[in-house]
């Protein structure tokens, strides 16, 4: 088989991949339940992550975020973009990663924003954080030594699946306001 060909066949089981463990709520309703939980299960698992949630200007919230690849990878989620107690956008996350890595798993992820300024650099559409933004994983008390990175600060929890990876990459944001 040609390189190209493998590449291909790669390229089109990854996306199927994503798509699959990528579960997408299919109403407004059930994204707003799914973020519910997913705020509820972060603050369960480290309780100084609620100061977080209270102090952020906003925060952005993907329940669920599915991650494959095979030398090459990717991630896609949708969420929703919080600022007080108010829904103001929906989110859609993006990754691409290339180096070593081979599997697949779900995740929640958590991005905080520390003001208005970045706040609104986020609402502005089609943001994008490097792989200098490193996320925290939520275990008890892991928020508390952790710090925003130009006003940014991103937590996650794995929910299943097993990934080895050594990449880079960084993630895409595409915002649509409400």
């Amino acid at each position: 088989m040609k390189k190209s060909m493998l590449y291909l066949l790669l390229a089109a089981l990854l996306s199927f991949a994503i798509d699959t463990m990528a579960w997408e709520p299919n109403s407004n309703d059930k994204m707003e339940l799914s973020v519910a939980k997913s705020i509820l299960e972060a603050k369960q698992k480290d309780e100084a992550l609620k100061s977080w949630f209270d102090t952020a200007a906003g925060y952005a919230v993907f329940p669920k975020v599915g991650k494959a690849g095979i030398g090459v990878g990717g991630a896609r989620g949708k969420g929703l973009l919080i600022t007080g107690d108010k829904v103001v956008a929906d989110v859609t996350l993006t990754q691409l990663t290339v180096g070593f890595q081979l599997g697949g798993q779900v995740y929640q992820e958590y991005v905080f924003f520390k003001d208005q300024t970045a706040l609104d650099d986020f609402l502005r559409g089609n943001f994008e954080m490097g792989a200098q933004v490193s996320a925290v994983a939520i275990t008890a008390g892991a928020s508390a030594d952790a710090d925003y990175s130009k006003g940014v600060a991103v937590f996650t929890i794995a929910e299943g699946g097993l990934m080895y990876e050594a990449t880079v990459g960084g993630q895409k944001f595409n915002v649509k306001k409400r």
